[in-house]
């Protein structure tokens, strides 16, 4: 190996990260600087990958939750031998169509575990990562996964109210392989930390059951002892490492200057003059590039010994591990749901969405029992998505593929999608509908990153009935709607739920939101094609007689009141079909053509949803008829509440004769 001194390899960092922000004149050169020495150790000392292989199974996933000290991570990358992270890249920092955005971007630029930049995310993301990890390895054994999760976080991840979420679940289920560097410099952009904050994070950490340190950041071999002792750690460890941001400048280091904004062209100079660094923009000195490309090699020869343990495992079981990897579903899977669906047909079930969805699960868990892992905010009996074949996940119990998240749908959403990330697992977790809000920054990203997790949302409407406006969802259907690339289905019966259920499992480019009943609905469908009606969003549920007058739309749990409407205005004379809308979104995404098929033209259309009317003018127009929500909801039985806020067969009925 090249012998370098590690101020020169972390100063390499520095350097690359200071031109590029001072070329973009926009970034955050303070953490790169400051977080330099710790990122060296670990990349040079611990981290085991493979710079050619960025994705090789048994990696050490390495994560920057403070997303926007990107330049550390791109330099990394760059330094390490990542094929496609050149240096024009580096160049082109915060450029449109670079691999180097303004935060880091999993989806976009290979070698990058997640997408972070929205503080908290990351470090709850990487809980989800771990948690994997040692459900992984308890299957297919520590010969072929055992990897620590490392993290890199800063004072604001820590500040956002998911990370408390995300540690109380790293502690509790004792993930030892998960260790966070914490770059404690005091400093935010308004300034100096103590202006918000007076948190003793070591304690934080161990009250909640980690081990945890506080070192000098800037010192290497405090900081490769540290990780020494955490790696033996039986706990989830948090070193905090004292460091100062924008470590070097000469005026600005320590302060929030250094945090948000290019330095300048007299400070940029001061800082490489003080620290040795070369004032040609983006040099990397032969030896110390040569030391760096080194590192990223290392571990080349873990990768092949991991290959070969690998080829010892049964040709049954490494095509298990490889596509579970891929994300790709059993054979057993569709044909355990066509098996559903068609008992189904002959014993048709009246009941709420969410026994159904529990009906469907119980079909799937026995089709995938090992990688659908299933969870639930503390609401395992109202959200019914535990099978009954299901364990619960522990420490003690890694095998358990039902996990109890406590009351923290935040966390619970990050954990997803660091689970689905990882590989190896089709990750789903329940909440009420309502309590999305809770969950929606990690949801988000579920859809910017194109994850395939599943949200078991119930209690999706005023038909939960007593417990009133508070929980009563009634503007969040229309929210998530609105978020691009989350698929939204509220499933009106229990084929459809059986049917919505097998796209989600199936939809490994985004997330879907399963929206559910609280209260019991009578099975309207009384086919099973092979093609899913769902898979169009929409589909003609009741045909009229004759050319239709009225087409009536609705979701979920007012279909049922869209065909007793249909039926009343059929007696009088008048033609109307009933068209099922399980996803608009996704109706709204068809081709033009089919598109207007399922719409129809009839003159008269009415859209009915215990909801608000936003997004359903795309269907109906902005002249349609619309049978729903205006407003919150309030406490009382479910059947008073859809007749107080006028969601009633009759209702419909009146608002076609009006417009007839």
């Amino acid at each position: 190996m090249t012998q370098v001194d590690h101020t020169r390899m972390a100063n390499a960092i520095r350097g690359l990260a200071m031109d590029a922000v001072e070329k973009a004149n926009s970034g955050h050169p303070g953490l790169p600087m400051g977080a330099a020495d710790m990122a060296t150790v670990l990349f040079t000392q611990f981290l085991k990958f493979d710079a050619a292989d960025p994705a090789w199974p048994d990696r050490d996933r390495f994560v920057l939750s403070a997303g926007h000290g990107s330049m550390l991570l791109y330099a990394l990358l760059y330094l390490t031998g990542n094929k496609e992270m050149t240096l024009d890249q580096i160049k082109h920092f915060r450029q449109l169509g670079s691999l180097t955005p303004g935060h880091p971007e999993n989806f976009h630029t290979k070698g990058i575990e997640t997408t972070t930049g929205p503080l908290g995310q990351g470090i709850a993301t990487a809980v989800g990562m771990a948690l994997a990890e040692k459900m992984l390895a308890a299957e297919f054994s520590k010969k072929i996964v055992n990897h620590h999760t490392y993290v890199i976080a800063s004072d604001g991840d820590l500040m956002e109210g998911i990370s408390q979420e995300a540690i109380a679940l790293a502690g509790v289920w004792r993930l030892n392989k998960m260790i966070v560097l914490y770059d404690d410099n005091g400093i935010s952009i308004d300034g100096p930390t103590s202006l918000s904050d007076s948190v003793d994070q070591v304690k934080r950490f161990k009250s909640a059951g980690w081990a945890a340190e506080l070192i000098d950041g800037q010192d290497q071999k405090a900081i490769a002892a540290a990780i020494t002792r955490a790696q033996k750690s039986g706990k989830p460890t948090m070193i905090a490492c004292k460091t100062t941001i924008g470590y070097g400048a000469p005026t600005r280091a320590g302060t929030n200057k250094a945090h948000g904004e290019a330095l300048g062209a007299a400070e940029l100079k001061g800082a490489k003059e003080k620290l040795g660094i070369s004032l040609e923009p983006f040099s990397v000195p032969d030896d110390v590039l040569k030391a760096w490309r080194e590192a990223g090699s290392r571990g080349a020869a873990a990768h092949k010994d991991w290959n070969e343990q690998f080829a010892q495992l049964g040709t049954r079981k490494r095509a298990e591990f490889e596509r579970r990897l891929r994300h790709e579903r059993p054979q057993a899977l569709a044909k355990a749901l066509r098996a559903h669906k068609k008992s189904l047909l002959e014993n048709p079930l009246n009941i709420a969405t969410r026994k159904s969805s529990e009906a469907a699960i119980e079909v799937i868990a026995a089709a995938m029992p090992m990688e659908f892992v299933a969870g639930s905010a503390d609401l395992t009996g109202s959200n019914n998505n535990k099978a009954k074949s299901a364990i619960g996940f522990a420490a003690k119990t890694p095998k358990g593929r039902f996990i109890h998240y406590g009351i923290r749908e935040h966390g619970m959403a990050a954990c997803l999608n660091g689970i689905f990330l990882h590989g190896g697992f089709a990750p789903n977790g329940a909440t009420f509908l309502v309590f999305t809000d809770y969950a929606r920054g990690a949801m988000r990203l579920s859809a910017l990153m194109g994850t395939g997790v599943v949200y078991v949302m119930t209690h999706d409407s005023i038909g939960l009935g007593e417990d009133g406006p508070t929980h009563q969802p009634v503007e969040h259907l229309a929210a998530l709607r609105a978020i691009p690339n989350m698929r939204v289905f509220r499933p009106c019966d229990a084929m459809e739920t059986a049917e919505c259920w097998e796209l989600a499992l199936n939809r490994i480019d985004g997330p879907t939101v399963l929206v559910l009943t609280r209260q019991n609905l009578p099975q309207l469908r009384t086919t099973a094609p092979n093609e899913s009606p769902c898979s169009h969003g929409a589909y003609e549920l009741v045909a009229a007689q004759g050319d239709a007058k009225v087409s009536l739309f609705a979701s979920g749990s007012e279909v049922e009141i869209a065909v007793a409407a249909q039926k009343q205005l059929a007696e009088r004379g008048i033609a109307t079909r009933v068209v099922s809308v399980p996803s608009l979104e996704l109706l709204l995404a068809q081709p033009a053509e089919r598109q207007n098929a399922i719409i129809g033209n009839a003159p008269v259309k009415i859209a009915i949803e215990a909801a608000v009317r936003w997004g359903w003018d795309a269907v109906i127009g902005r002249d349609g008829e619309f049978v729903g929500m205006h407003g919150f909801g309030a406490s009382g039985p479910a059947k008073d509440l859809y007749k107080h806020f006028g969601i009633t067969a009759e209702a419909v009925v009146n608002a076609a004769l009006k417009r007839v």
